[in-house]
C-alpha cells in the first residue's frame, strides 16, 4: 500500500520557536516533543529521529526504520501490527512529475511516501501503543474540529490545512468510525485506509473548485443532513454507507470542464456515455472501479455488492444537475400529497438524492467569509475553461467567459433560478433549524452579490444562461 502525504505546514496562529526558525527545515519523529523537538535544541539528539533538510536540495534523503511496532493508525483509529516501515523524503518541484522506487507517482512539492508492510491480524484495543511519525500539533487540531464536524460553520479550509491535504480521507474515515460502518459491514480497515487515499488523489488538485476540498465539503454536509431528526430516525446502516460514499466520490476524476464542453469536443467520455449524464456517469465508473481496486466491499455476496454499486450510482447521476427538474418536481409532488413514507426503501433513496443534491451545490447556503470563497473558486474554474475554449476558436460556454461574465452576476442568477428553489423545498420536508439557518444564509449571501452585480444585465439573461446546456436543460420557475 502507498499513500502520498505533504510535509505540513505551522498553522499562522502558531508561533514558530526560534530554535526551528534557524534551522533550514525540520521533521520530528518523537512521540514526546510538543512542537518541532521540543524547547530545548540541545535534546535534539535523544529524538529517535530528525531530518534537517535544504529546499533548494534536489536530492532524496532515505529512512528506513525496521522492526515490528504496535501502532494506533490516528484518524483510523484503530490499531494495525506494522512489521517494517519504509518512509522516503522526496523534494520535487511542483511541475516535476517523478517515481518513487516502488513505482508511485508523485508530483507533490514535497511528499512522503509510507509503505506499510502490514501483519493480517490485528492488535486487540487493550494492547494498542502509540507511535508518532509526526507532531501532534496538526492531527491535535483537525481532532478538535472534527468534535464540532457537524456544525454548519465547518471550515472545510481550515481543517484541510491542518490536515494537511488529506481532508476528504480523514473526514471520511471519522464518520465511518462514528457510525460503526467498520464493523456493521466487517470492512478491512487496511482496504478502507487505501480506498479512502485513493479516491482522494483521484480529484484532480489543479481544479479550482471540482477537487478533494470540494469533496469533503459535500461529504460534511452530507453528514449535516443525515443528521436531521427525520432521517437519523429513519435511515438503514446501508443508506447511511451509501450517503458517505455517494458524497466522498460524486466528482471523482472531474476535468474541470462541463459536459458541453466534452460533447462539442468529441471526448471519448460524451461518445462512451452517448452525450447523457457523462460527468456523472465517469463519476460513478470510477468510483466502483476504485472499490473493487481496493477490494473494499469484496467479502460481501456478489448479489449484495451488485446492488450497493448500482444504489451508489443512481446517487451520485442525481446530482447531474441538468435534470434538477426531474428530481424536484417528483419531491415537489411527494411533499404536495404529503405521502412520503422513509420505511419505504425507494422513498428513503429519493431523500437520500435530494439530500446528495443540496449537498452539491450547498455553498451558496454557508456563511458568507466561507461561501464567498466557494464563489471564486467556481467562477475561476469557469472561465478557465472559457480561455481554453477562446484559445481553440470554440464558441465560450455560458459563464464562462471572463471579460463579460462576473462573479456576483453568476451567483445572483445561479442561486435564484438553482439553489433557492432546491432549499425550498428542502426545508417543506425538513423544516428543522438547520433548513432555517441554510436559507437564512442564502439570502444574506444573494443580498451580498446583488450589491455588487451589474445591474445593467436584467435577470431573464441570466434565466436563458442557465436554462442552457451548462447547467439546466428547461427553465426553473421559482
Amino acid at each position: 500500500m502507498e499513500v502520498c502525504y505533504q510535509l505540513p505546514v505551522l498553522p499562522l496562529d502558531r508561533p514558530v520557536p526560534k530554535h526551528v526558525l534557524s534551522r533550514r527545515g525540520a521533521i520530528s519523529f518523537s512521540s514526546t516533543s510538543s512542537l518541532f523537538g521540543g524547547p530545548d535544541p540541545r535534546k535534539l539528539s535523544q529524538r529517535r529521529g530528525g531530518i534537517s533538510y535544504d529546499s533548494a536540495d534536489q536530492t532524496a534523503l532515505y529512512i528506513r526504520m525496521l522492526g515490528t511496532y504496535s501502532v494506533c493508525c490516528g484518524w483510523l483509529d484503530t490499531c494495525l501490527y506494522l512489521q517494517c516501515i519504509y518512509i522516503d523524503l522526496w523534494l520535487f518541484t511542483p511541475s516535476t512529475e517523478s517515481v518513487s522506487p516502488w513505482g508511485c507517482r508523485c508530483c507533490r512539492p514535497l511528499s512522503f511516501q509510507r509503505r506499510l508492510a502490514v501483519s493480517p491480524s490485528l492488535l486487540c484495543p487493550s494492547s494498542r501503543l502509540t507511535l508518532c511519525f509526526l507532531d501532534d500539533d496538526y492531527a491535535g487540531q483537525a481532532k478538535c474540529m472534527l468534535r464540532k464536524v457537524g456544525s454548519w460553520d465547518f471550515d472545510i479550509f481550515l481543517f484541510d490545512r491542518l490536515t494537511n491535504g488529506n481532508s476528504l480521507a480523514t473526514l471520511t474515515a471519522h464518520l465511518f468510525n462514528q457510525y460503526g460502518l467498520i464493523e456493521l459491514f466487517q470492512l478491512d480497515v487496511i482496504k478502507l485506509y487505501r480506498f479512502l487515499v485513493l479516491i482522494q488523489e483521484d480529484y484532480h488538485s489543479h481544479n479550482p473548485y471540482h477537487n478533494a476540498v470540494h469533496a469533503a465539503d459535500v461529504t460534511q454536509a452530507m453528514y449535516c443532513y443525515l443528521q436531521e431528526p427525520q432521517l437519523s430516525s429513519s435511515l438503514t446502516s446501508c443508506d447511511i454507507l451509501l450517503g458517505i460514499l455517494a458524497a466522498a466520490t460524486h466528482d471523482l476524476d472531474h476535468p474541470g470542464v462541463n459536459q458541453s464542453f466534452l460533447i462539442k469536443t468529441n471526448h471519448h467520455l460524451a461518445s462512451l456515455y452517448q452525450n447523457t449524464s457523462v460527468l456523472e456517469n465517469h463519476h460513478w465508473r470510477s468510483a466502483v472501479g476504485l472499490l473493487r481496486q481496493a477490494g473494499l466491499l469484496e467479502h460481501l455476496p456478489v448479489e449484495d455488492r451488485s446492488n450497493l454499486e448500482m444504489r451508489l450510482g443512481s446517487l451520485i447521476l442525481a446530482t447531474d444537475i441538468s435534470r434538477q427538474n426531474e428530481y424536484l418536481s417528483q419531491f415537489r409532488s411527494h411533499l404536495d400529497q404529503d405521502d412520503l413514507n422513509l420505511q419505504n426503501s425507494a422513498h428513503r433513496h429519493l431523500v437520500l438524492q435530494m439530500a446528495l443534491k443540496c449537498a452539491d451545490i450547498c455553498n451558496p447556503c454557508r456563511p458568507w467569509e466561507l461561501s464567498k470563497q466557494w464563489s471564486g473558486k467556481v467562477t475561476e474554474e469557469f472561465f478557465n475553461q472559457g480561455d481554453i475554449e477562446k484559445k481553440h476558436g470554440l464558441e465560450v460556454s455560458p459563464l464562462c467567459d471572463r471579460q463579460l461574465d462576473t462573479v456576483p452576476n453568476i451567483q445572483t442568477g445561479f442561486i435564484s433560478y438553482v439553489v433557492e428553489p432546491l432549499f425550498t423545498e428542502w426545508r417543506r420536508f425538513c423544516s428543522t433549524p438547520l433548513s432555517h439557518t441554510m436559507l437564512s444564509h442564502l439570502g444574506l449571501n444573494k443580498a451580498h452579490w446583488r450589491e455588487e452585480s451589474d445591474p445593467s444585465i436584467s435577470h431573464a439573461a441570466f434565466e436563458d444562461s442557465f436554462s442552457l446546456v451548462h447547467f439546466i436543460d428547461v427553465p426553473l420557475r421559482i
